[in-house]
């Protein structure tokens, strides 16, 4: 193992320099705003506030899901947050998310409007104000949040961990790579386990369950997360492609990875999403790409 020059911890820890890789210029070890500045409002009783990585994929996709099935009170206006230019931390959104993350939601159809963040917060909202996917069955529904607070508390590894030492860091290093390289794979392996014997995470019920894990651990599957498909052998996670395969042709999940989409291929681009019909209206500017 390549060993680099060992750290002494200093005794107290100062922040006086920029770290973090490619996000280092928005890293910082304050919350609260650093500008005033107003978030749009749309017609809509939602107004989403995101970017199209996983975390917001996970509530574009719940909120066409619902459209999907007829719940039409859930339409919703969508709006790109870029937070590689720190807009997650102007004044309005903060006031909305005091963790300066994306997504942040406001459901205008209560009397006052109802604030959200933490996507599995909004996935469970979404799933009790409309009744829908989340099962009804005792036994479906708890195995439903069992996987949803698995993936919330699950993704961090990927992300900030696998994610971050893989793809973004400055300088790539064995130790942090291999140890969560591990980590990655005991989680898949731990995914295709359980779907080994289940259509889906909650049984033979889709649900807000399969909703958060597919856009981090489907991406991972699809070789389009950290590009880092080949380096993992997820082709040897055949239950893990099968289910990805099954949620990936949805109609719905297809349109929710567009919503906020700022990166890839033109085609597969929403910036901003007011109407469904803006699918077909779509621009093909560019701002950057994916954000951990």
């Amino acid at each position: 193992m390549n060993t680099p020059a060992a750290y002494v911890p200093p005794k107290i820890w100062t922040w006086d320099s920029e770290s973090g890789g490619r996000f280092a210029n928005i890293n910082r070890p304050i919350a609260g705003p650093t500008q005033e500045k107003e978030l749009p409002v749309g017609k809509h009783p939602f107004q989403l506030y995101s970017l199209g990585t996983p975390n917001g994929v996970k509530v574009t996709m719940m909120f066409e899901e619902l459209l999907e099935a007829g719940h039409k009170e859930a339409e919703y206006d969508a709006w790109l947050i870029n937070i590689g230019e720190g807009e997650q931390f102007g004044s309005d959104f903060v006031a909305i998310n005091p963790n300066s993350k994306i997504p942040a939601l406001m459901d205008h159809s209560t009397s006052p409007p109802t604030r959200l963040f933490e996507s599995g917060s909004m996935l469970v909202y979404l799933a009790e104000k409309f009744n829908a996917f989340l099962p009804t069955d005792h036994y479906k529904r708890t195995e439903a949040m069992n996987w949803l607070f698995w993936q919330m508390g699950s993704a961090p590894f990927l992300g900030g961990g696998f994610g971050h030492f893989y793809a973004y860091a400055p300088e790539k290093y064995e130790y942090p790579i291999n140890r969560y390289a591990m980590e990655v794979k005991r989680q898949m392996d731990v995914l295709d386990r359980h779907l080994a014997e289940n259509e889906y995470f909650a049984g033979d019920e889709y649900s807000i369950a399969d909703m958060a894990i597919f856009p981090w651990y489907g991406g991972l599957a699809r070789g389009v997360l950290y590009e880092a498909g080949e380096f993992l052998s997820v082709q040897d996670y055949k239950n893990v492609q099968r289910w990805t395969a099954l949620v990936g042709e949805r109609p719905a999940a297809k349109r929710g990875m567009m919503v906020n989409r700022p990166y890839g291929e033109p085609e597969t681009q929403l910036h901003e999403r007011h109407d469904a019909s803006d699918f077909e209206l779509r621009t093909q500017d560019k701002i950057g790409e994916p954000a951990e």
